[in-house]
């Protein structure tokens, strides 16, 4: 029997003007194991999901999603499940809504590469584990944000700032650099959950008024650090 992958529901507003899915991250494993709802790269997405439902008032569908299997497989990649999830949405009540991806290391990635979706309307990449060859997507439309922690052993901060310079030349996007913040996204947390809450709530929602942190992100001109 083949792995499948699964949503979670976060929040299901009676009538959601947007929604959202939550991508996690996590390392390839021997076998192509399923994902386990305690591994730590997916309990670390929770609180995130929570404020995202939090900032967006009852207003945004929130969704949590796991892939079929652990890491990013050449025959099956978490965006072929980012694909399944959107299909999904497409016949609930969140169908047709627009759009935010929000990912973490590998999720981050999926959420880059699959911005271009008919809906999605916002991408945030948490820390993602990118090539800078992802840039070539094009984000046409779409508002983006990339937030990196200066810290990170894992997936290196170069690489989502080359890869951020060539999304710019398509996407609404805006690169920070989280101070101290390491991989896992424990050091400076609360920065991390409240960039990606913001920013995607102000992104889908048009009078959700983006906090004073999002709008020092939308007005820079060049990378910020916080």
């Amino acid at each position: 029997m083949s792995n499948s992958p699964r949503l979670i529901p976060v929040a299901e507003p009676r009538n959601p003007e947007a929604a959202v899915l939550v991508l996690h991250g996590g390392a390839s494993r021997r076998g192509n194991p399923m994902v386990s709802p305690t591994q730590l790269s997916v309990l670390r997405m929770i609180p995130i999901a929570k404020q995202i439902a939090r900032a967006g008032r009852r207003r945004i569908a929130v969704y949590r999603l796991l892939n079929s299997t652990r890491g990013w497989d050449t025959q099956h990649t978490p965006v072929d499940d980012v694909d399944w999830a959107i299909a999904q949405l497409q016949v609930r009540a969140a169908g047709g809504l627009p759009l935010g991806l929000v990912g973490h290391s590998l999720g981050g990635r999926a959420a880059l590469l699959a911005g271009d979706r008919g809906d999605v309307r916002s991408v945030v990449a948490l820390n993602p584990w990118v090539y800078p060859s992802d840039g070539a997507v094009d984000l046409s439309g779409r508002r983006v944000l990339i937030a990196h922690g200066t810290d990170d052993r894992i997936a290196v901060p170069e690489r989502s700032a080359a890869a951020a310079q060539v999304l710019a030349r398509t996407a609404d996007l805006s690169y920070v650099r989280v101070e101290g913040g390491k991989h896992a996204m424990l050091r400076r947390g609360r920065a991390f959950e409240r960039l990606a809450a913001d920013f995607t709530a102000s992104a889908l929602i048009d009078d959700v008024a983006p906090s004073g942190l999002v709008r020092r992100v939308l007005a820079a001109q060049r990378p910020l650090q916080i």
